[in-house]
């Protein structure tokens, strides 16, 4: 069954100002104010500690060794001696702080396969954070990831080591939006991907993920449902089920630039490659690969079936990790990076660990309605 496309609508809000409020709209002045307090906040409950050494010694080499042994095939010698000091030194301070590492399958090597302790795609670092046995999350990966974390352990301090990590799909619709969806299409449920804020997952049903959107839909019992805001995953899911799906046209920057002419070429220069692609791409994309699933399904299937040369239709970096794991394998690398991913980068995360800053704040009340649109995701039986 094809799926239906909503009209999208814009709904604009101006800030609530007070009569007396003082409003700056210098972007310094106001990320010095944000840091500032932040840092206040957090010194408060954490003690300060040294800006650690940074120097790459024979120490420093000793001590990382192992954990170049990982990625020396992705990242080059001449690299090491940078990322060296900072795996140490973050590595160390994990500890002090007593913080876990959640980094998604798009994270550079060096995070992915060095100082992360947890990796996985959306659902798995969802489920993986209301279990995690630490006093500070450290979000390895994008803003609404680390909301993600802040919604299912309340309790925890949870950082993102740059708060301007977004993504194109929780920016293409707002908690305003939903509700007018809500009145245009009365009594009908709405499911939200896990791609989206706070606010979002306040207004809607249940929440799902790439590996979960059609055990998500199925499990309401209905016959149709509202799906935003990505309307090539929203495709695909009703390609895979017969609940019709209305969806919104959001789409991320990263998948919606492969073309299944792209693919063909691939295809055409060596009959005998294997293409796998993520369900948000179009659907001339799906219909040209041999399999389409979730990040973490990508990877399950390539240490599944072992192929010769494999084709990852996906964010590059995903390619590189999985390539540490599964030596033999050959990774032609149609390569799209996503630019917020990227904003995460070890430095940062040492920063953010030393002034415990880019803290992950939701004000309680929303939190309550969204976390339970992620609750009832999580506690679905996979």
């Amino acid at each position: 069954m094809t799926g239906h496309v909503a009209t999208r609508i814009n709904v604009s809000a101006g800030p609530k100002v007070t009569s007396d409020a003082k409003v700056t709209s210098d972007p310094k002045a106001i990320a010095e104010t944000k840091a500032a307090s932040e840092a206040k906040r957090g010194s408060r409950r954490f003690p300060p500690v040294a800006v650690p050494d940074l120097t790459y010694t024979p120490a420093v080499e000793a001590a990382t060794a192992h954990l170049y042994e990982r990625v020396k095939t992705v990242i080059p010698p001449v690299e090491w001696p940078f990322f060296a000091p900072y795996v140490k030194a973050i590595n160390e301070l994990k500890k002090e702080r007593n913080a876990v590492i959640l980094a998604h399958n798009y994270q550079t090597p060096e995070i992915y396969n060095c100082v992360a302790d947890v990796v996985g795609d959306s659902l798995q670092l969802a489920r993986l954070a209301a279990k995690a046995e630490a006093d500070v999350i450290v979000q390895g990966g994008v803003h609404f990831m680390a909301e993600t974390s802040k919604l299912l352990s309340p309790e925890k301090t949870v950082l993102i080591p740059d708060a301007a990590a977004g993504c194109s799909l929780a920016e293409s619709i707002t908690g305003a939006d939903v509700r007018l969806l809500r009145e245009r299409y009365p009594g009908v449920p709405v499911v939200a991907y896990v791609n989206t804020s706070a606010e979002v997952k306040a207004e809607v049903d249940i929440c799902c993920t790439s590996s979960n959107a059609v055990q998500v839909v199925e499990s309401l019992g209905v016959d149709r449902v509202l799906f935003v805001p990505d309307q090539y995953l929203a495709k695909y899911v009703a390609s895979q089920t017969k609940v019709e799906i209305i969806a919104w046209k959001g789409a991320c920057e990263v998948h919606e630039r492969f073309t299944g002419a792209e693919l063909r070429a691939y295809r055409d220069a060596d009959p005998s490659v294997s293409i796998i692609a993520h369900p948000e791409c179009p659907p001339d994309v799906i219909a040209e690969a041999d399999f389409a699933g979730s990040t973490a399904h990508m990877i399950d299937w390539v240490k599944t079936h072992r192929p010769r040369r494999v084709v990852m239709v996906t964010e590059c970096s995903m390619a590189d990790n999985v390539a540490t794991e599964t030596p033999g394998v050959e990774f032609v690398r149609p390569c799209n990076l996503c630019p917020h991913m990227k904003r995460i980068t070890l430095p940062k995360i040492l920063d953010s660990l030393i002034h415990m800053r880019e803290e992950v704040v939701i004000e309680p009340e929303l939190a309550a309605r969204a976390r339970r649109s992620v609750e009832r995701m999580v506690n679905l039986k996979s």
